[in-house]
């Protein structure tokens, strides 16, 4: 993308170039799955505005030189406030430097990509928006856990399990038979969120799968029924990143052990 230029009104009757802000995808975690496009990006960008969860794997790709600055949030701490994060890419870009902006999963999945490509627009800086693989199909391919299949689910929701007013929304539908529930941000809310699903009437017995730090080396597989999800979550220490997936897909055998089971069968006939 060319440059853009516009008036400098420090030095009337000169143009200066203005920067464009790549929001970029980082997927789950496992910088093999990075895009194409954001790994060039990513190695060689002379400034990097990341989020906490992106991996430190991927943040060393990085070329050497590079600046990088964390805006990392939390459900109780936020290194910098969203407005603030607007205001530093509009900045920099007026600046005259390209700016990627990386984003754990994909930026316009809860990852307020949306709110800065719209303040990058309003200030006429030029925006590219690099998709990611979303951490619930990166979580659930890692996991083996499909979110659809023909025998028990056509329809997927991804919800955000920390949205304002969580315990007055209508979730009654969203998980059920045929059907995938993906909660994003659900840790710290377990309890709500299991005695929000059941009182909007899905069965305490529902099977339901946490998956933590999906596709890296620590990642977990823990199931339980809705009932138990919150017993689940503090008994097991989960930390974020971690996904919760309710539905009879969760239920399914785990494949990883199918496939190995059947690798090694084929060894021992081959012996």
């Amino acid at each position: 993308m060319s440059p853009k230029m516009v008036s400098n009104p420090t030095l009337p009757g000169r143009q200066a170039a203005v920067g464009t802000v790549h929001l970029v995808g980082a997927g789950p975690g496992d910088p093999d799955l990075l895009t194409l496009r954001a790994a060039r990006l990513l190695m060689s960008a002379g400034l990097i505005v990341h989020d906490g969860l992106v991996d430190p794997s991927i943040l060393a790709m990085a070329r050497p030189g590079a600046r990088m600055i964390s805006v990392a949030k939390s459900r109780s701490r936020h290194t910098m406030k969203q407005e603030a994060i607007c205001d530093l890419l509009v900045r920099e870009a007026l600046e005259g430097n390209d700016v990627v902006r990386l984003k754990g999963g994909d930026p316009f999945i809860f990852g307020r990509g949306g709110e800065e490509a719209e303040a990058c627009h309003a200030a006429g800086v030029p925006v590219e928006v690099v998709p990611g693989i979303t951490s619930a199909l990166g979580a659930a391919a890692a996991a083996q856990i499909p979110l659809t299949h023909r025998d028990h689910a056509s329809i997927v929701s991804f919800v955000a399990g920390q949205c304002k007013g969580l315990t007055d929304q209508d979730w009654s539908g969203l998980a059920g038979k045929g059907r995938t529930l993906v909660i994003f941000m659900g840790v710290a809310t377990a309890p709500l969120i299991s005695e929000k699903l059941i009182a909007d009437g899905l069965t305490p017995d529902m099977p339901v799968a946490v998956i933590e730090k999906a596709t890296r080396s620590d990642m977990r597989v823990l199931r339980s029924p809705l009932a138990g999800l919150a017993d689940l979550v503090e008994a097991e220490r989960v930390k974020s990143p971690a996904l919760i997936v309710i539905g009879e897909v969760t239920a399914e055998p785990d494949h990883t052990l199918c496939a190995l089971a059947s690798k090694a069968g084929a060894l021992e006939t081959t012996q």
